[in-house]
């Protein structure tokens, strides 16, 4: 049943039902005027043809009238005669004449020639004759199958007088019956030309409706994407005209979401491939666009990110609401963890406006500044650090300057001993500026290596040697080296400065009772890599430390460091040179059983051949 009134609904029906309404509504006004101005022309014929014989009766009584004057019974029976005469006709029933007095004269109907002489009681008769006007009247006679009767009352006047009445009762029925006749014909002819309507209707308003039905399909497609499809052009008319400005737009909506889905695309490659994190809301702060490293930045993935509050998300929902983004202008430090670590973002706000003034959306970029920061502290304890180094010195060299010039310099017992404390304090400074200088060569790579191929194990005993000469009786030095050469292409005074740093610092921090300090060389044929392990047997260094002592000023133990003369640069320079030569340094310690340095370098394979050339 729905679906019947959907159908109805449609604008096919809708056309066919108007037009065929629009053409029953006609025919029946033509049919009803048709109708009416026939029965009034068919009526009125009738009418006047029995009006003519009633006034031919009505003359002819007045000349028997002036014929037989005081004869009565022959004015009777002539006016019997003229009215049986007259009555003899088919659409005639009866003739009476009644004189002034309501007396049956004459009659046509052979039934009533017995009431001649009485007197009649007609009402409209006697209202003729009483008035001297005709009247007239059109009855249904129960009697004779309802059929219609016209009844005419003339008064027969002469020299003013009344003299009588001439009814006449005739059958007016046949009028009607033939105009039921033409009004059956006429509903026959309706109900044929409405069929021939309903299915011309059918086809003219395919016509019309076809193009309009293609174009709402293809609206159909739209809505869901397709722009692909055109809607046939069927005639050259407004409708047709119709058709081909939807296929012109269908055609324009597909060139533009073309372009939308190209812009989108780059869009989306932009920000999933910025190096920054994107975080774009809705006008409620709820997410709706975030790209892959700002998930990553937050540490929070899958699409249950979507919907979520900005700034819950951000850790920021117990400190601002939405409201002061529009007025914020700095940006804000988040901190993180991730990995174990914890990373610092830098957050910066903006509000989606329309031209309306209407607020749209919030956007927060997310910058990761760890490393920037990092360095910005190291940037400033790295200033700090040397700040103090100089001023540590500076001022023990300004002590005993001042305590020279208050007279000091008299005393042959402290004179000596105040210029060599300002000497070795001179040195100190001297080298940490040299420290600092390499440091700054070889971060701006202004410093060249010059390399050579040398036999890593002999380059390594020399130095060991060297040591062994200096500590003689001091340390003990254990080498596991082997025999066989290991060659590597090394800056052999950078590289010797870095194997003098790292074993200065082993004998520095061994033990104090048995200092021993040992040498391993392991060389890795399938990588050509060769590792030197330096491991002495000092205090060590706590796991939390470990990985620092490579920074530059850095130190376990800055009161002990700062008592032997250490800058705090040495390791860090060493570093530096390693990396130049494509190596690691690193090292390994546990607190009380002593450290190990882990040298890794690239080395050289040469067939034996080769090498003897």
């Amino acid at each position: 049943m729905k679906q019947f009134f959907r159908n109805l609904q449609s604008l096919h029906i809708k056309l066919v039902i108007i037009y065929v309404l629009l053409i029953v509504i006609g025919m029946q006004i033509i049919g009803l005027y048709f109708t009416n101005t026939l029965e009034q022309e068919l009526t009125g014929n009738f009418q006047d043809n029995i009006e003519t014989q009633v006034e031919l009766i009505d003359t002819r009584i007045n000349e028997l009238y002036n014929e037989y004057g005081d004869d009565q019974n022959a004015l009777n029976d002539e006016v019997q005669s003229l009215l049986s005469e007259y009555g003899n006709r088919p659409e005639i029933e009866e003739i009476r004449f009644v004189n002034s007095d309501n007396i049956l004269i004459a009659t046509s109907r052979i039934s009533n020639e017995s009431n001649i002489g009485s007197r009649i009681e007609a009402p409209l008769t006697e209202e003729a004759i009483s008035t001297g006007t005709r009247n007239d009247e059109i009855y249904v006679n129960v009697n004779q199958d309802n059929q219609r009767v016209w009844l005419l009352n003339q008064p027969v006047v002469q020299e003013g007088q009344v003299l009588g009445a001439v009814y006449v009762s005739s059958n007016i029925e046949t009028v009607y019956q033939q105009l039921d006749a033409i009004n059956n014909t006429f509903i026959i002819a309706t109900v044929i030309s409405l069929i021939i309507t309903i299915i011309l209707g059918i086809f003219i308003a395919r016509t019309i409706t076809r193009p309009i039905t293609d174009m709402r399909n293809q609206a159909l497609l739209m809505s869901e994407g397709d722009y692909t499809s055109r809607v046939k052009i069927y005639s050259s008319d407004e409708i047709g005209e119709l058709a081909g400005s939807f296929n012109m737009l269908s055609k324009r909506v597909q060139e533009a979401q073309a372009n939308t889905e190209s812009e989108k695309k780059r869009l989306d490659s932009v920000i999933t491939h910025m190096s920054d994190g994107i975080i774009a809301t809705d006008r409620k702060g709820r997410v709706r666009i975030v790209n892959d490293m700002a998930m990553d930045m937050i540490n929070m993935y899958g699409e249950n990110i979507y919907g979520e509050n900005m700034l819950e998300l951000l850790r920021l929902d117990e400190d601002m609401i939405l409201e002061d983004i529009q007025e914020m202008n700095e940006s804000q430090l988040l901190f993180f963890d991730k990995d174990d670590e914890e990373i610092t973002i830098r957050t910066n706000f903006s509000t989606i406006v329309k031209d309306t003034g209407f607020i749209n959306g919030y956007i927060a970029v997310l910058h990761d500044v760890t490393e920037q920061e990092r360095i910005d502290n190291e940037r400033r304890e790295f200033v700090a650090n040397v700040s103090h180094e100089l001023r540590t010195p500076l001022t023990s060299m300004r002590s005993y300057i001042e305590a020279l010039q208050e007279g000091a310099w008299e005393d042959d017992t402290l004179a000596p001993k105040f210029l060599g404390v300002t000497r070795e304090e001179t040195d100190r400074m001297i080298r940490l500026v040299e420290d600092l200088l390499q440091l700054s060569r070889m971060d701006n790579e202004a410093e060249e290596l010059s390399r050579e191929i040398v036999d890593f194990n002999m380059f390594l005993n020399r130095i060991i040697d060297r040591f062994e000469m200096t500590h003689k009786g001091e340390v003990d030095f254990v080498r596991n080296i082997p025999d066989t050469p290991i060659f590597t292409e090394i800056a052999v005074d950078k590289v010797g400065q870095v194997l003098d740093n790292v074993i200065s610092n082993a004998i520095k921090y061994s033990n104090v009772e048995d200092k021993r300090v040992e040498f391993h060389i392991k060389q890795n044929r399938l990588y050509n890599r060769m590792t030197v392990q330096i491991k002495d047997n000092g205090m060590g260094i706590p796991a939390s430390k470990v990985d620092r002592v490579f920074e530059r000023f850095y130190r376990v133990d800055k009161g002990r460091a700062r008592k032997m003369g250490g800058t705090g640069l040495g390791l860090a320079i060493s570093k530096e040179i390693i990396e130049a030569h494509d190596g690691k340094i690193w090292a390994n310690s546990v607190e009380g059983h002593g450290t190990t340095v882990f040298i890794n370098l690239p080395c050289e394979t040469f067939e034996g051949d080769e090498w003897d050339v």
